[in-house]
């Protein structure tokens, strides 16, 4: 849960709004050619969509996997549209059990795209009902038990399964090798995240200038949603404590009011680096011991901060635990060999 003064789960968690599905995707692109970034998988995407079409099949399955924000479900919208069908939208968590899937199934249409978020999460018993739909569209009902057992096989309407998942390795494998198309999502440029900024400003009839909309990029941590949420929070900063127009140093004082700080690091990051330089004297130290030193769930920092960290350079995983880099000492201003007896101050925005 959130801590009152760490405002970090607002900010990289996803935003209500805009993973509803019933709600209008204001700020979702609908058709690759508005798609911004990604380019390689998108033109993969476009390949395998127009192949699909010419010869009147069926999309082969999809499954994309990269850190949180970087579009997975706004592909999955895509395809349904490029592909002119509905898409059915759900999650690993929510499809407890076998008839929650069967019940989806059996009210597809052809051609439909069923996502399914955080398909790692899938029950296995649910996960098994998936094999026989994936490959032959259909389904094999049992009925009555033990030696009154009966089987029946349901066919089902040629569709195709989007799956989206943060933790690829975690997929069982026989579920992986089900999937036809690949997309590894990476964190975006700082030059494809401002033209998302700008994008999203001239929906939301939002006044940016040039470097106000690069300050916010730059601290984007390269993920088009945060991008996107701090452009909201920034805005009413904006309204409220200025003239209404984004400059940079408009951006900058609403960041810092935010606590991100020039790298984009949030309030959570700098007390996860923290405990690994100034607790355990830089590393390494176990993923468990980071979490239970800072009250936080190990999903949480895999999930959610590591990837960023990682990416970025201050935080090393190896076989003995994570360690903080030296990038991660200089940018906090701590000398690599100091003691952890010493409080680390937060870098000044």
């Amino acid at each position: 849960m959130m801590k009152e003064e760490d405002n970090t789960f607002d900010l990289l968690a996803p935003d209500k709004d805009e993973e509803d599905t019933h709600a209008p995707f204001d700020l979702r692109p609908k058709r690759f050619n508005e798609y911004i970034g990604q380019q390689q998988i998108v033109e993969m995407l476009k390949i395998a969509v127009e192949a699909a079409q010419k010869r009147g099949e069926v999309l082969d399955h999809v499954l994309f996997y990269g850190p949180p924000g970087l579009g997975k479900t706004t592909l999955a919208h895509i395809i349904a549209n490029e592909m002119d069908v509905s898409v059915i939208h759900t999650s690993g968590p929510a499809l407890e059990k076998g008839g929650d899937l069967l019940s989806i199934l059996t009210h597809l249409e052809r051609g439909n795209v069923l996502f399914i978020d955080e398909i790692h999460r899938l029950p296995k018993v649910v996960e098994e009902f998936l094999y026989p739909a994936m490959e032959d569209f259909a389904v094999d009902i049992i009925f009555d038990k033990g030696m009154n057992a009966r089987s029946y096989r349901s066919k089902l309407e040629q569709f195709t399964l989007v799956g989206a998942t943060t933790r690829a390795g975690l997929l069982s494998a026989p579920l992986r090798e089900r999937f036809g198309i690949f997309g590894s999502l990476d964190f975006y440029s700082e030059h494809d995240i401002e033209k998302v900024i700008v994008r999203s400003a001239a929906i939301l009839n939002i006044s940016i200038d040039e470097e106000g909309a690069r300050e916010i990029a730059r601290r984007s941590r390269g993920t088009p949603r945060i991008a996107n949420r701090l452009l909201r929070r920034i805005r009413d900063y904006a309204e409220v404590r200025a003239d209404g127009i984004i400059t940079e140093k408009v951006a900058d004082r609403a960041l810092a009011l935010e606590g991100i700080d020039a790298l984009g690091l949030t309030p959570l990051d700098i007390r996860f680096l923290n405990v690994i330089i100034q607790v355990y004297k830089g590393g390494p130290v176990g993923l468990e011991a980071i979490a239970a030193t800072l009250q936080e769930e190990p999903d949480t920092l895999v999930d959610m901060v590591e990837p960023f960290l990682l990416k970025a350079g201050i935080l090393a995983r190896t076989s003995s635990g994570r360690k903080a880099t030296e990038l991660a000492f200089k940018h906090l201003n701590i000398a690599p060999h100091s003691k952890g007896a010493q409080q680390m101050e937060l870098p000044k925005l």
